[in-house]
């Protein structure tokens, strides 16, 4: 075993410990660090649904610009440094082992996610980063990244109901839960919030002092047909980041190269190969995320598709996540389904959702992707979806990929 993977197995082994929702922890480790949070300028991004794809695009247009960006996401896919990335790229082993493996040793009372954020802020200082793009772990008042000062821009994507037990069951407890990222002389931008979410947004931004920013055209540049990748499809996402982009005082040639260099993977991302044809790769995980895609799928697939026999869902969920929402929505687009286990211990037993929509269950990922392409054939589309850990490992095995072991924090 290599010592990096030591190290992971070691951080792995905090897992089982879950996530706590609280900042004493984090503000302790940071200040015995001698607070790398404090190195660089950030950009934080709350939401329900999209806050990874905003800070995909966010990132990727400053490094179009010229700014040494870091970029901290999570879940990973397939790998654990997909988390943490600078200028585009996951740090490399050699640099994010050694700062995990001190972060545990120093501050062992770190949760998993914890120790994940700290070295994330202690590689970005090391490694002169610029501007940070963050987004949040959960919620947003109470999660490990928001021991960060005053960011530059604040942002809040869509709101929707998800994680009801930690963050509350009204849309306005939800929203003031990720409204805890905004800070006095913040600049904050939304995406399309429900008018209860937007609320409880605006009072926050006026209790603070901080100052709404108008949400923006999602063209940076009137009159240009950019090459947009699919990542920037959906909703608002792509107004979001380009109204960020502005604030941040971006060219319009950065932005428009920015969002063409684009690359989100798993999220609304099409695969085509040569031996295999179309595979639509979406991490999209609870019912707001379902719509989003099912309204994809149905504008721009089924069209082309000879009939519906031609099309295939595999299917996975977390025990988590309102899958029953989520399959409602997602199911009817076809009658070929593929149900399997999420490769967690949280992940429900497929036999569960075959009993409310009829299809097949499959005892593995591999299985399942060579069934689905049996059924709908070489110019036929399959859809995998339902959450991040069927995605990921899907996405492995298609591109035969390297892997660490997935987790759900």
């Amino acid at each position: 075993m290599t010592a990096y993977a030591e190290v992971l197995r070691r951080l792995y082994g905090l897992a089982k410990f879950g996530r706590e929702l609280r900042l004493e922890r984090m503000q302790a480790a940071c200040a015995r660090f001698n607070h790398p949070e404090r190195a660089f300028e950030v950009v934080h991004v709350a939401g329900t649904n999209g806050k990874g794809t905003v800070c995909a695009l966010t990132a990727s247009m400053l490094r179009a610009a010229g700014r040494r960006t870091g970029l901290y996401t999570s879940p990973h896919l397939c790998r654990f440094a997909e988390r943490i990335q600078v200028d585009g790229a996951p740090v490399a082993d050699e640099v994010l082992g050694p700062w995990l493996e001190r972060v545990m040793q120093e501050a062992p009372e770190l949760t998993f996610f914890e120790v994940a954020t700290l070295a994330a802020f202690l590689v970005f200082r090391e490694l002169g980063v610029e501007v940070a793009v963050l987004e949040v772990g959960l919620g947003g008042r109470l999660d490990a990244t928001n021991v960060v000062p005053a960011p530059r821009v604040a942002a809040i994507t869509r709101i929707a109901f998800d994680h009801r037990a930690e963050l509350g069951d009204s849309l306005a407890a939800i929203a003031g839960e990720k409204a805890g990222i905004i800070k006095p002389g913040t600049a904050v931008v939304c995406g399309k919030l429900h008018p209860e979410a937007r609320a409880v947004i605006e009072a926050k931004v006026e209790a603070t002092g901080a100052r709404l920013v108008p949400l923006g055209s999602p063209e940076p540049r009137p009159n240009v047909t950019l090459a947009y990748p699919r990542v920037a499809t959906l909703g608002s996402n792509l107004a979001v980041a380009v109204t960020i982009a502005r604030e941040l005082g971006l060219s319009e040639d950065a932005m428009c190269r920015g969002i063409e260099g684009a690359s989100w993977p798993g999220r609304n991302e099409l695969l085509h190969r040569e031996d295999e044809d179309l595979t639509l790769l979406d991490c999209a995980h609870n019912p707001d995320g379902a719509v989003a895609l099912a309204q994809v799928v149905e504008a721009s697939f089924l069209p082309e598709l000879e009939s519906r026999q031609q099309l295939a869902l595999l299917f996975g969920a977390v025990d988590t996540k309102n899958w029953r929402g989520m399959l409602q929505r997602l199911a009817p687009l076809t009658p070929q389904r593929l149900y399997v286990k999420a490769p967690v211990p949280s992940g429900i037993e497929p036999e569960l959702f075959c009993a409310r929509y009829p299809g097949e269950v499959l005892e593995s990922i591999a299985a399942a992707l060579a069934r689905g392409r049996e059924l709908v054939g070489p110019e036929g589309l399959l859809v995998i979806t339902g959450s991040c850990f069927v995605v990921g490992q899907a996405r492995a095995l298609l591109l035969d990929l390297p892997t660490d072991p997935p987790v759900n924090l």
